[in-house]
């Protein structure tokens, strides 16, 4: 990978103020495999250097990878997460069910950084028509079900790809602290909204007790985390690009006892022990919830 890195401003308030330096960055790019830009994996414990913007509160990384450099991380990286991404999906579509009421009508979806298309499965249970997703990695992309694969646009979104208005419901899970610039993301599918449709957002809670006992050890302190957000910088977002009655909370996650262990930060060899030990004696695919320090964030077009 090219280390060509771009030095940026916050990226939810535009303040250049870069006082407040929470850690400087550790990556070590020679360290790198091809799973350092796919999702729900073994963590790398790297992170660029980390901002506190002192105008806003939003904790972003400067410099970082130029959009060009990540833009071709996400399009190489491997996937190995697709039962995972069941699980998430299961969780996301509880969620869903909460605002289904709301919505205009369930015609028209769009789910950005869909992967394999998990989620679209969901919102077709649901019971909403003309599901669409769009996903910067190959290697999701190729594992999707065919059926499912045929309404995915391969690449990167772009809002002259779709409709104005012809979306009841936008989602993005686990995908904005990935983004160059989350508000302009935001901003860019308010239009895409048809009047009450809503805009559903997952992101990690820099604030969260497990990231707060974990420190820079947490997995949410990644090279792929442009920014990390809070209960008040994720509200900001929504709420600076338009959107109307803003809700956050916190998400409860459900994931087998081997996804938790593959993401706590033991040593390596340490958690290949505990892993064989949870697979010899079964325990490995027990569900475990836990409130693992993500944010759930609802907005919705007013008139």
């Amino acid at each position: 990978m090219i280390g060509k890195w771009v030095d940026r401003s916050c990226p939810l308030c535009g303040s250049a103020d870069q006082s407040r330096v929470v850690a400087e960055s550790n990556i070590d790019l020679t360290k790198l495999d091809e799973f350092a830009f796919a999702s729900r994996k073994k963590p790398e414990l790297m992170h660029p250097r980390l901002i506190e913007c002192p105008d806003c509160g939003l904790l972003y990384g400067s410099p970082v990878l130029a959009p060009e450099v990540l833009a071709e991380g996400y399009r190489n990286a491997s996937f190995d997460s697709g039962l995972e991404a069941r699980y998430a999906s299961n969780t996301y579509a509880r969620e869903i069910r909460k605002i289904v009421p709301r919505l205009p009508d369930l015609n028209g979806s769009l789910d950005i950084g869909t992967g394999d298309g998990a989620f679209l499965e969901q919102l077709i249970h649901l019971g909403f028509e003309n599901v669409t997703g769009v996903e910067p990695s190959d290697a999701p992309y190729n594992a999707a079900k065919p059926e499912i694969r045929e309404r995915i646009r391969k690449g990167l979104f772009r809002p002259e790809d779709y409709r104005p208005a012809g979306f009841s419901l936008v989602t993005c899970f686990q995908t904005m602290e990935h983004v160059w610039d989350p508000l302009g993301i935001a901003r860019a599918v308010l239009p895409l909204l048809k009047t009450g449709g809503g805009f559903v957002i997952v992101v990690h809670n820099r604030d969260a007790l497990s990231a707060r006992l974990l420190g820079l050890k947490s997995p949410i302190f990644d090279i792929e985390h442009l920014q990390l957000f809070n209960l008040k910088t994720a509200r900001g977002l929504l709420e600076r690009a338009g959107y109307q009655d803003v809700q956050v909370g916190p998400l409860w996650n459900r994931y087998p006892l081997r996804y938790w262990m593959k993401l706590f930060p033991f040593r390596d060899r340490v958690r290949t022990a505990l892993l064989k030990l949870a697979l010899i004696s079964r325990m490995d695919k027990i569900l475990v919830s836990l409130p693992a320090g993500n944010l759930v964030c609802v907005g919705f077009k007013g008139r």
